[in-house]
């Protein structure tokens, strides 16, 4: 079992730290590379624009230290979520609101998952 208060730090110091990591990034946000030429709309839109890049890194980086803490079952339910949602993000095409929307929504789903966790008493 994981030790959750370390992982705990280790979720505030990366939500902390990933707007900062984004802005030094400019090219490239956390789950795709923006230099490539057969970017969809949605992956278009969050490289041109630094607060959807910043959400971007915030929720990729929390989704893969989520899935640093949950056993095998849940973490392949998780993914089978993020398969989904990245679909719905797709349906957003370039609208900068209908992606933070998602943005939202999504991280809004993985706190949950976290504030769910079963921690040692």
């Amino acid at each position: 079992m994981p030790d959750t208060q370390a992982a705990a730090r280790g979720l505030v110091f990366a939500l902390l730290a990933a707007p900062l990591l984004a802005g030094a990034q400019p090219a490239s946000a956390a789950s795709f590379d923006c230099r490539k030429p057969d970017l969809a709309a949605d992956e278009q839109a969050i490289c041109q624009n630094p607060q959807l890049n910043d959400m971007d890194v915030k929720m990729v980086t929390t989704f893969d230290l989520l899935s640093g803490l949950l056993a095998m079952g849940a973490r392949g339910d998780m993914q089978d979520q993020q398969i989904k949602w990245l679909g719905q993000r797709g349906e957003c095409q370039g609208n900068l609101d209908c992606i933070a929307a998602a943005y939202a929504v999504r991280m809004a789903e993985l706190t949950s998952i976290y504030e769910g966790l079963q921690r040692p008493k």
